[in-house]
């Protein structure tokens, strides 16, 4: 775990999701750490979805700051956020996301069309982008031709989750927020995922932000944090 240099850094955050409404976050303080494997846990309705809207710039607090890489998210407008997000953090979703319509390396470039850091960054690790989808995939454990050749509809639960991996990570962004990916898999199919997803993490120090509310996966991580115990909206 690196963590000489802070990536997030959350203070005094307050959000609704309309005027009025109740209050889905209350965080004092929230840090993390470059490189960091982060677990959050909480139940369902806990507000752990929309934490992570904030931390991926989705979504800004009424009240507060959230410095994702030093950078205000709350002061940038709508376009800026969308862009710094696209540079900077990769998502995987709990169903995944991947489009149809795409093959399965076209899915895992996706990012690199939205951004130049990343497309970059990915040619300079393996001087195509096409080769460096490749090599994320068989480190992920999809180096068959056959797999690659179907569509992603064709592939199984843990297929597409190790694509929307690939995805997530191509192009080193600085940090990788998952939320709640491991729900559809059975305990050995969990692990071996998250060892596989730590360890690509670990060979580029990108943080990693990982949501769920099953609390046996917590030992897999360096640090975990329960939102019930520093969300006062939960309370």
């Amino acid at each position: 775990m690196l963590t000489h240099q802070t990536v997030v850094d959350l203070r005094d955050v307050e959000f609704r999701w309309e005027p009025g409404g109740p209050q889905v976050i209350a965080i004092d303080e929230l840090t993390i750490g470059r490189g960091e494997r982060l677990f959050i846990k909480g139940p369902s309705g806990s507000g752990k979805s929309t934490l992570l809207s904030l931390l991926g710039g989705v979504t800004t607090p009424q009240r507060g700051e959230v410095k994702v890489l030093d950078t205000p998210l709350q002061t940038l407008s709508g376009a800026r956020r969308d862009h710094f997000r696209a540079d900077h953090i990769g998502f995987v979703f709990q169903m995944f996301n991947l489009l149809p319509y795409l093959s399965t390396v076209q899915n895992v470039l996706l990012p690199c069309r939205f951004s130049r850091r990343r497309r970059a960054r990915a040619l300079a690790r393996s001087g195509s982008l096409e080769i460096e989808a490749l090599r994320l995939l068989t480190h992920l454990d999809m180096a068959d031709e056959e797999l690659l050749a179907r569509p992603v509809t064709g592939l199984s639960v843990g297929q597409q989750q190790r694509v929307a991996v690939a995805r997530a990570l191509i192009g080193a962004p600085e940090m990788v927020i998952a939320d709640e990916p491991t729900s559809a898999l059975d305990w050995d199919r969990r692990e071996a995922f998250l060892r596989l997803l730590e360890r690509e993490c670990a060979e580029q120090s990108i943080t990693l932000v990982f949501v769920s509310h099953d609390p046996s996966l917590e030992p897999l991580f360096d640090r975990s944090v329960a939102l019930a115990e520093i969300n006062r909206a939960a309370a």
